[in-house]
């Protein structure tokens, strides 16, 4: 079992600022990638931004230029730096990790963070 203690959340006015934090911990085998997901009411979960064990980034086209992921890999933690905020950025931000097991790909997903941009 992997687990995880997410921060960082909350209500910022448009074009401020937040800090997402995750670390995990558990019996990780063969870390793959670790990464942020978002869901806003209505919407599907998407991909935010992930990076993997050898520093490879993805972002998703609506947040590039404007955050950064990045980790620390000896506590196997993630932080996202959120600036220039925008109202479409409101959403239940979910940690994500990813191992490599025997049977292939397995997921593993924070309890959320609620980021709401708003004046």
């Amino acid at each position: 079992q992997v687990q995880f203690v997410e921060s960082g959340g909350g209500l910022v006015q448009p074009g401020g600022s937040l800090r997402l934090s995750c670390a995990a911990s558990g019996n990780i085998v063969s870390f793959y990638a670790m990464g942020w997901y978002r869901q806003a009411p209505g919407k599907q979960r998407e991909l935010v931004a992930r990076i993997t064990g050898s520093g490879t980034t993805n972002y998703a086209d609506s947040v590039k230029g404007r955050f950064t992921i990045s980790r620390d890999n000896a506590k196997t933690a993630v932080f996202l730096q959120m600036n220039s905020l925008k109202p479409e950025d409101t959403a239940v931000y979910d940690c994500n990790l990813v191992e490599i097991t025997a049977y292939g790909m397995r997921d593993y997903w924070g309890q959320g963070t609620q980021v709401t941009v708003s004046s």
